[in-house]
């Protein structure tokens, strides 16, 4: 999607676009266009009893030989809405620009310039126009490039917006910060929905090798290298599959040598048929998408060297895949942990865990971060507890778990905070080594899992999330059409943001 900001003017060809409040009121250069168009636009909006309801789109077609299209979008009451539910002004401006790209192509336009003369949802012109066009830039993402013919209405037709406004050089600024985000919500999606005959533990720390182009120092380690460091955890999970392991480290030093750097852990699982445990037959083709919480890592590093974020941090992300075969890990195995911890291995499709467990202790010996984040599609009883709306939280920290709920809100990447406890830890203990990586009880599956990390973190403050039921949309939202949804990237980035470039 190719975004230009410029100075306020009506157009005087192509489709135009013009926020509405609820009130229905027309103002500044939308009441001089009805003004001289003696009052047609008036009169198509009593005609089509429209509101100017938030995100509801009007369209005129105007039939002369310059303007094509006039396009209302309401924006309610204009303001943010003071209720306890009520939506961040930055996410509800970015939500509209989602509706509005969704607006467009079902109109087949091609190229619409968006006029901002007024505050909307509190927000001044130019945040306004940069976090509209942050919407329509997230909602505008699709991953095709597999398909060799498309039908012309499958293709969309929008592909360009101008935003007409005063301050252009407050808004360019703004978005820029957006635009890196974005872009990196792309790279993130693209991982996600890559096939696994194409995305395997190799090609992926071959794309995150890449990176050094933006600023990101990378390090790959492979098997000869986890297995000298004794990550027997990790490397029990691939032992089934020709594809061999690897461990990327990813570094970006935008503060002082002396700061402690933040450290973002991901599971990078590029296909999990379950191993000697397979899983169903039906639905395992959705596996390709075990890696989503290390893409989100990649993602939310890219973004941060790209908007040259003042802080240290460090992505870790193990990349395994998971299959049976003669050579297969089986259950009651028992590996040695980089941590000296042994593992009773009694099903191989709860692989993740024992992935985040050796790239865990791995960080925090090596980088003695601040905190540790871990993202990770692990279990499926978090999508029984939660569903598609909202990530599990689990943390050892109050605070740490605070600000990631409260950037969770900001960015619409939502999390719910689920209870850790000594009766729920010893629900994997073993009888023949020091844990055992499923529960020996029915229930709380996904407590238990995250149980069996905090044995791994030692005392540095950390939180897992679980976003297993966050990964993929089956039907699109606001900002995400159907299919991966970074999720996690722009939570990170805003949690980043707020808490810790102060």
């Amino acid at each position: 999607m190719e975004i230009t900001f410029a100075k306020l003017k009506t157009p005087e060809t192509g489709t135009i676009v013009f926020p509405i409040a609820e009130s229905g009121k027309l103002s500044g250069k939308l009441k001089a266009l009805d003004d001289s168009a003696k009052g047609a636009i008036s009169k198509a909006i009593k005609v089509a009893d429209y509101k100017g309801k938030k995100g509801k789109c009007l369209a005129m077609l105007c039939g002369g030989e310059t303007v094509e299209r006039i396009v209302l979008i309401g924006i309610g009451g204009g303001k943010k809405e003071d209720k306890e539910d009520a939506l961040p002004a930055e996410l509800e401006a970015q939500q509209l620009g989602g509706k509005l790209c969704v607006f467009l192509n079902r109109e087949r336009v091609k190229e619409a310039t968006l006029v901002i003369e007024q505050d909307i949802f509190s927000l001044k012109p130019d945040a306004a126009a940069a976090a509209i066009a942050q919407g329509v830039n997230l909602r505008s993402y699709r991953f095709d490039k597999y398909f060799t013919k498309q039908k012309e209405d499958d293709k969309p037709s929008f592909t360009k917006l101008n935003i007409s406004l005063e301050n252009i050089a407050g808004a360019k600024a703004q978005y820029t910060r957006y635009e890196a985000v974005a872009s990196s919500v792309y790279l993130t999606r693209d991982l996600v929905s890559e096939p696994p005959n194409v995305l395997y533990p190799e090609s992926y720390a071959a794309i995150c090798k890449t990176l050094k182009n933006v600023g990101l120092k990378v390090e790959v380690l492979d098997e000869a290298a986890m297995e000298k460091l004794g990550m027997g955890s990790l490397l029990a999970v691939g032992h089934g599959s020709v594809n061999e392991s690897q461990l990327v480290v990813m570094q970006w030093n935008g503060a002082p040598k002396t700061h402690k750097p933040l450290a973002f852990v991901g599971k990078g699982v590029t296909f999990d048929s379950g191993g000697i445990s397979i899983k169903p037959s039906q639905g395992m083709e959705d596996m390709k998408y075990d890696m989503a919480g290390s893409a989100a890592v990649v993602g939310v590093m890219r973004a941060l060297a790209l908007r040259k974020a003042k802080v240290n941090a460090v992505g870790v992300i193990g990349l395994v895949e998971n299959m049976p075969s003669g050579s297969a890990t089986r259950p009651s195995d028992i590996v040695t942990s980089m941590s000296g911890q042994t593992v009773e291995i009694l099903n191989t499709d709860a692989e993740g865990r024992l992935v985040l467990a050796d790239a865990l202790w791995y960080t925090q010996s090596r980088f003695k971060p601040q905190f540790m984040v871990n993202l990770a599609t692990l279990t499926g009883a978090i999508t029984i507890a939660l569903g598609n709306h909202k990530a599990g939280l689990f943390s050892n920290n109050d605070m740490l778990a605070e600000r990631l709920f409260k950037a969770g809100e900001m960015t619409g990447e939502r999390l719910w905070r689920l209870p850790l406890g000594k009766e729920y830890d010893k629900q994997i203990d073993s009888k023949a080594a020091d844990m055992q990586n499923i529960s020996n009880a029915k229930g709380a599956g996904s407590i238990t899992a995250a149980q069996f990390l905090q044995r791994f973190v030692n005392d540095v403050h950390w939180a897992h999330l679980d976003i297993a039921g966050m990964a993929w949309a089956n039907k699109p939202l606001d900002l995400v059409p159907e299919g991966a949804t970074a999720f996690g990237v722009r939570l990170l980035d805003k949690f980043v943001e707020e808490y810790y470039e102060k």
